[in-house]
């Protein structure tokens, strides 16, 4: 038997990722690729997910874009048909889901008091009803598979409780729970099921947060530079592979040291 590559432990693993047009899912796309990863990046950014794509590719890797809207039960079931059908066709079922997609940018701002309704509403539904839609839709091909792993991308306000983000926050507050709910139910399947919960991260979502909450991070990590995508997308890379196969229900801090959990 030929022993695994130690430089890319997730070859012959199939993996989606939602919301992988740019920011924190292009690099976990990337970091995904380079451990070997066959990958399908899902986006409701036609143009966002196929430059994507492109850059994969050109640099070797195995990448097919899915548009996607998760505010759509419908727009989510046919982005899983055409992963089932691509991934039967390319030898194999899916193994991996990476639950990234979220609102984070503009959402901001407002007490709980005064937030509409119709706001909180577009946070839920992408966030946390589309983190479920698309876990829902895609676990019968874990299934099928005999095993897999989910990871669910969080966020460090959901410990830390930022005023003026409640909806964000319980979006992400619920997908953690979320996560250990499946966690139980998916066990007995070999599935693992974990959360990644960064913090304030620079990438283009960023570029919207007012800059005080900027100062909040950078004045209280104990790591003391500002975190870049790529100081997380190694814990998703560790959670999808091996060596993470008896870990789950978990909720993983990468934040450099602003909530200790």
């Amino acid at each position: 038997m030929t022993a695994p590559d130690p430089a890319r432990p997730l070859a012959g693993r199939r993996v989606l990722v939602t919301g992988a047009g740019r920011g924190l899912g292009r690099a976990i796309a990337g970091r995904l690729a380079r451990a070997g990863a066959a990958l399908w990046l899902a986006d409701v950014r036609t143009d966002w997910g196929e430059a994507a794509v492109a850059e994969l590719r050109a640099d070797g890797a195995e990448a097919r874009f899915v548009p996607v809207d998760l505010r759509s039960e419908d727009s989510v079931a046919t982005m899983a048909e055409t992963v089932a059908r691509e991934a039967a066709e390319s030898g194999g079922p899916l193994y991996g889901l990476v639950n990234n997609a979220a609102l984070a940018d503009g959402v901001g701002g407002k007490a709980v008091h005064e937030l509409e309704v119709s706001e909180w509403d577009r946070v839920l539904d992408v966030n946390l009803r589309g983190s479920f839609l698309v876990s829902r839709a895609v676990i019968p091909q874990l299934l099928a598979g005999g095993a897999g792993r989910i990871v669910n991308i969080g966020s460090d306000a959901a410990l830390y409780g930022s005023g003026r983000l409640c909806h964000y926050i319980a979006s992400k507050g619920g997908l953690s729970a979320l996560t250990r709910a499946m966690a139980r139910d998916l066990g007995p399947h070999a599935i693992t099921v974990n959360t990644v919960a960064p913090g304030l991260t620079e990438s283009e979502s960023a570029e919207l947060v007012p800059e005080h909450r900027h100062r909040l991070y950078r004045d209280n990590r104990a790591l003391t530079r500002d975190q870049r995508p790529e100081d997380l997308v190694g814990a998703v890379s560790f959670l999808l592979g091996d060596e993470a196969g008896y870990i789950t229900g978990q909720q993983l801090v990468v934040d450099g040291g602003f909530v200790f959990h």
